[in-house]
């Protein structure tokens, strides 16, 4: 189990840290720009039905097409998902001091979240593309985790929101066969959220030192629910309609895919690392929801 930091410490750093180093979407992103002709949005090995016999049957058109409407997915989730978690920190807000580093910090981080979400708004107005808004179902799931006490769980929500987007952004930020747009967008969002994801990662440590087994236990449990609910909404099944494929069908064929499999897996692993460091994944019923999330890979015991 790893030990808790000194929570003051580290918002004190992370203050000055974003103060230091920011960006404003508007004004550092061209979007008066044109696209890149022909150039993907998205590395075609990170599209969901690269290797399928579906792939295989696509023209480029219908491979960039794809691809794009899976980026503009992505970013309609990080739109929803950030707004979720700027639930839980508002309430950290309310709750807490506003006099300390840590509840400063916290107001900081939600306004990264807001320009965030406005800069995802932004990507998909120049797409063309409307938003993919989430099933009533995984929606209502992520009110109600919004709404649990401020702990662990809460945390771990965030971090699932924030390290899946992160590994995969880094990833693309610096490929230059990859819109530059979109690779903006990604260098602006990985350099705030590694201090999002720091936050997090202390006061995840830091709260669940302060509980009991059963308590742990149930914190562990809500983290891996939410796992399963994170790896359905990135990817809405109506992207594949874009493309003239059935979504029943493309969602079939992706979660089948061991290639959109590795991806996920490459996705969650430095968090996937963190939540073993930290004892957030003990427990034979919590690995088994963890697996069925497609983010621990079954090798992993």
């Amino acid at each position: 189990m790893m030990t808790a930091p000194d929570k003051e410490k580290v918002a004190r750093r992370l203050l000055t840290s974003s103060a230091d180093r920011y960006y404003d979407p508007e004004v550092d992103i061209d979007w008066d720009a044109p696209w890149a002709e022909g150039v993907p949005f998205m590395p075609d090995h990170r599209v969901t039905l690269y290797g399928t016999e579906l792939w295989q049957e696509m023209t480029p058109e219908q491979r960039l097409e794809l691809g794009k409407h899976e980026a503009v997915s992505m970013v309609s989730y990080g739109i929803y998902a950030e707004a979720a978690l700027m639930h839980i920190l508002l309430r950290l807000v309310t709750e807490g001091d506003p006099a300390t580093p840590r509840v400063r910090y916290t107001l900081t981080e939600i306004g990264d979240e807001c320009r965030h979400s406005t800069m995802f708004a932004r990507f998909i107005e120049k797409s063309g593309v409307r938003a993919y808004r989430q099933p009533r179902a995984a929606a209502r799931a992520m009110k109600f985790i919004s709404l649990l006490p401020v702990g662990p769980a809460s945390y771990g929500l965030a971090l699932l929101i924030e390290e899946i987007l992160d590994r995969g952004q880094r990833e693309t930020m610096n490929d230059e066969n990859v819109q530059p747009h979109m690779r903006m967008l990604n260098r602006i969002h990985v350099l705030e959220e590694a201090r999002h994801i720091s936050f997090a990662r202390t006061e995840l440590v830091r709260s669940a030192a302060q509980l009991n087994r059963f308590e742990l236990f149930v914190n562990r449990m809500v983290i891996a629910i939410a796992a399963n609910l994170v790896a359905f909404m990135l990817i809405h099944p109506r992207v594949y309609k874009a493309v003239g494929i059935r979504p029943r069908d493309g969602r079939r064929a992706a979660l089948e895919n061991p290639h959109y499999r590795q991806t996920l897996a490459f996705m969650a692993e430095k968090l996937i690392a963190f939540f073993e460091e930290s004892g957030m994944l003990k427990g034979r019923l919590v690995r088994a929801l963890w697996h069925r999330s497609q983010l621990l890979p079954r090798t992993a015991r």
